[in-house]
């Protein structure tokens, strides 16, 4: 009975602490990425720098959404299935609904305090960003070896740019920690026992393979439009790597040249997608929406969004058993020592490239990106708190 307790406070101690970040946490991706490590790893102290950065290079590798990735991770980490389950949804559902009511019409935003406080967290992003850059490079770039292969994946990133050139930013910074860092000494972090077993991890590889090569040919069979709706999604989810913005163009071609959304609805809701909190693949749940499932449009929303999320989760499923034999043998804790050093340059990168250029506009966003940033480093105020901050400091900036 009390192991029965302890594991319910654990689920809804996961469910909550989502929830607050898939109201709070905007700025796509990498950006959930800083929220996670503030409110995980220097907050709450779920796990250490290392063990997250190591997650986070594993998610990067995997096709599907990175951050929900790492979300759905830490939810297992922490409360087991049901505990990954309830960080998903906490997580995904608030921007979700958001999105299925800008589908109906029934949401709008309009006027200087909305695209002010639009604005205030967009410079809390830029905060956010910085001060996970910060911290990540203090512990894991702590020597020339490896702060030289940070700048490396910088330099890859921004050269190459997108998927690809993260993708090639790991990969070099692995070959470079095998390389230059075997003389570091010591395992790079503990195990992580996430309850997975390896029985579970061969059946989500197998779902993963099946309905990959099997929805086609069931859609092409029946010529269902509700199952044609679920390969369409699924694949879109199972073949992108880097999530985020890089599956829009699978999105595009799979809805709009189809004919199931005019381009002019898809471009609204993307537009809509950037201004809300959460994971950018909860555009899907507008798409289904829009074009409904059983003529019910939250039905086609949950069909979407189920699809699009299924093959990134169950790939992640299917790796994690065998993630900490993997991690333990040497030539691996110097790869992976490369790799981390390869995400913090990544991240820094993305503070630039994704936000920075963006949002840095003048000497107020500036200044009220600073005070972010030492909110959160200086007087460790956590995360929402100094988002809620930022956002009043936008509808300022807007109305000055």
């Amino acid at each position: 009975m009390r192991d029965a307790r302890h594991s319910i406070a654990r689920i809804k101690e996961v469910f909550f602490a989502f929830l607050v970040l898939g109201l709070t946490a905007f700025g796509g991706p990498i950006a959930h990425l800083g929220y996670f490590r503030a409110e995980f790893v220097t907050r709450r102290r779920w796990l250490s720098e290392a063990d997250y950065a190591d997650l986070v290079a594993l998610c990067q590798f995997l096709p599907g959404p990175a951050s929900s990735q790492v979300g759905f991770a830490l939810g297992l980490l922490r409360g087991g299935g049901w505990g990954a389950v309830a960080a998903w949804t906490a997580f995904t559902l608030p921007s979700a609904l958001v999105l299925v009511l800008f589908a109906s019409g029934a949401a709008a935003l309009d006027g200087p305090i909305s695209e002010g406080i639009l604005h205030g967290l967009k410079v809390a992003a830029v905060a956010i960003i910085a001060h996970a850059v910060w911290g990540m490079a203090h512990k894991l770039c702590p020597d020339q070896r490896r702060a030289g292969i940070a700048l490396a994946a910088l330099l890859i990133v921004v050269l190459i740019g997108g998927p690809v050139g993260m993708i090639a930013a790991i990969l070099a910074g692995a070959v470079g920690g095998m390389l230059l860092c075997r003389d570091q000494g010591g395992p790079v972090s503990r195990d992580l026992h996430f309850p997975v077993s390896r029985r579970a991890a061969r059946i989500a590889a197998v779902c993963f393979v099946t309905l990959l090569i099997g929805l086609p040919g069931l859609a092409w069979v029946s010529s269902s439009p509700v199952l044609s709706m679920a390969d369409a999604f699924y694949r879109a989810g199972a073949l992108v790597f880097g999530g985020g913005h890089v599956v829009l163009p699978l999105l595009e071609s799979e809805v709009v040249q189809s004919g199931w959304v005019t381009p002019d609805r898809f471009l609204a809701g993307y537009g809509a997608a950037q201004a809300i909190p959460g994971p950018l693949f909860t555009f899907a749940a507008y798409l289904g929406a829009e074009m409904g499932a059983w003529s019910v449009p939250l039905l086609g929303a949950a069909l979407a969004l189920i699809m699009i999320f299924l093959p990134g989760l169950a790939l992640l499923v299917a790796v994690l058993p065998y993630w900490n034999g993997f991690r333990r043998l040497e030539r691996v804790q110097s790869l992976m020592r490369g790799a981390n050093a390869a995400v913090v340059g990544i991240l820094g990168a993305a503070l630039y490239q994704l936000v920075w250029t963006s949002v840095i506009i003048g000497s107020s966003e500036f200044a009220l990106a600073l005070t972010g940033f030492l909110l959160l480093s200086v007087w460790k105020w956590p995360a929402w708190a100094v988002v809620a901050i930022l956002a009043l400091g936008g509808i300022v900036i807007t109305l000055s």
